[in-house]
C-alpha cells in the first residue's frame, strides 16, 4: 500500500521534532555484521546501537545515559 504524502509529511515533522539524527559510517561488510548481530538478538540496528551505546556510557561512566526503550 502507498504511502500518502500527507502521511509523509507528517512523518517527517514528528521525527524532526522528537528524535535526533546520527551519520555512521561504516566500512564495507559491517552493516551486514551488525544487522546479523542485531537479528540475532531479535533487535533492530537502531536498537542494538543505541543499547551499546548506554551501556558502553554507563560502563565508562560518561554521564547519564537514557533507558533504551
Amino acid at each position: 500500500m502507498a504511502v500518502s504524502e500527507a502521511q509523509k509529511k507528517a512523518t517527517a515533522k514528528y521525527e524532526k521534532h522528537n528524535y535526533d539524527k546520527v551519520l555512521l559510517r561504516l566500512d564495507k561488510g559491517d552493516k551486514d555484521r551488525i544487522k546479523a548481530h542485531a537479528d540475532s538478538r531479535n533487535e533492530s540496528v537502531n536498537g542494538f546501537i543505541k543499547r551499546d551505546i548506554d551501556e558502553t556510557m554507563e560502563r565508562d561512566g560518561s554521564g547519564d545515559s537514557a533507558a533504551v526503550e
